[in-house]
């Protein structure tokens, strides 16, 4: 059985592929060895050797050497034995090679098998090892093809795909073949016969990375950034502070008449972004949360993360945002439940709890933090 062009094929496979001759050759001699018992019958010892400088491949029927035979396919008789070679003894191991009829067929689809299962496995491994780092990063990536609304990527030079799910797609943008995106790598999925990297477009992690990579200040960890919340395709907040005095962190964010913050909006396509400047003050906090919106007052009760904010009549639309956007976020990025009401509401409710106190005769008013804000602006 010889195949100069077999083992040409495996030169090639391990230079294009980065895969061991080795690694080929020990999983199809295994499998030979199956595929031949299994055309055969024989249920004996059988070793199947490859050999590349010779472009050679061998059978060999294995029996060991006994002085009583119990089981044919896997003893031979010491005198049976010295037949074919006269030093053989009790304990030694006779290996002859046999050549089977009309097995180059068996062989060749053996070997295709084994191959294509090889590459798969080989191509799953790397791809683990290669992005096993690689999550909640950002990768350039090219869209190669579309399926069901499902986006195949290219990514990185190693030419491994990524899949973008409905569920990580923007609302709204749209993805043609061949087109650069950049994405955010969820996960590396091993489903066992394949390797897939989960990619995404929605993640707030996306952002994160993305300002990261353009704004040196937080690469060089002068900046923080404290949080993050998003509705892809509508709008950001990101809240940042900045451990040096001297650095403001929203002017570093936004950069040179906007560069900084512009590249990004433009890479989201146009998505809005409020950068937030973060406080360990949660009353300040929540207030600078609600940016663009100038609030007048924020107040929480002592023990809850329960806050109620107080906004001018005109600025309410603006503080709450379009179908509740703006204080959702809000309330995402500081982690407080967060309750809006304009100024008048307020003060209408306030003098008629007051008044229900003094019908009661109630001297104490209920405990809560309050912090106020009148003389100051949240607008970025």
């Amino acid at each position: 059985m010889v195949n100069k062009d077999f083992f040409l094929a495996l030169e090639d496979l391990e230079s294009e592929k980065g895969i061991s001759q080795d690694v080929f050759i020990e999983a199809l001699e295994n499998a030979l060895v199956i595929a031949y018992k299994r055309n055969s019958g024989v249920t004996g010892g059988i070793e199947v050797k490859l050999n590349p400088e010779k472009a050679k491949i061998q059978i060999f029927s294995v029996r060991n050497v006994v002085e009583e035979v119990t089981d044919k396919d896997k003893e031979i008789s010491v005198e049976e034995a010295q037949l074919i070679k006269k030093s053989y003894k009790a304990g030694d191991v006779v290996s002859e090679e046999i050549f089977p009829k009309d097995f180059g067929r068996i062989a060749a689809q053996t070997a295709k098998q084994v191959i294509l299962q090889k590459l798969r496995e080989t191509e799953r491994d790397n791809t683990l090892t290669q992005f096993s780092d690689k999550e909640n990063e950002i990768m350039n990536c090219i869209v190669r093809r579309i399926e069901d609304k499902t986006v195949f990527v290219e990514i990185g030079k190693g030419e491994i795909e990524g899949v973008l799910l409905p569920s990580d797609q923007v609302p709204g943008e749209k993805y043609e073949v061949n087109q650069k995106l950049k994405v955010y790598v969820k996960r590396v999925r091993n489903n066992g016969r394949n390797a897939q990297v989960i990619v995404s477009r929605t993640a707030a992690g996306l952002v994160q990375r993305l300002f990261e990579n353009e704004v040196p200040e937080i690469r060089q960890g002068v900046v923080e950034i404290k949080a993050v919340s998003r509705e892809a395709g509508h709008r950001t907040k990101i809240a940042i502070c900045s451990h040096d005095a001297n650095v403001d962190p929203v002017g570093a964010c936004v950069g040179n008449k906007g560069s900084r913050v512009n590249a990004i909006v433009q890479e989201l396509n146009g998505e809005k972004i409020d950068i937030v400047v973060w406080s360990e003050d949660p009353l300040e906090y929540i207030a600078n949360s609600l940016s663009p919106a100038k609030v007048i007052k924020v107040s929480a009760i002592e023990g809850e993360k329960v806050a109620t904010v107080v906004v001018p009549d005109d600025k309410l639309s603006l503080a709450i945002g379009r179908d509740g956007q703006n204080a959702r976020l809000a309330a995402r990025l500081t982690g407080w439940k967060i309750d809006v009401k304009s100024e008048s509401k307020a003060m209408a409710e306030m003098e008629a709890e007051l008044a229900e106190l003094r019908a009661k005769g109630e001297a104490e008013e209920p405990t809560f933090e309050e912090e106020d804000f009148s003389a100051e602006t949240t607008e970025e």
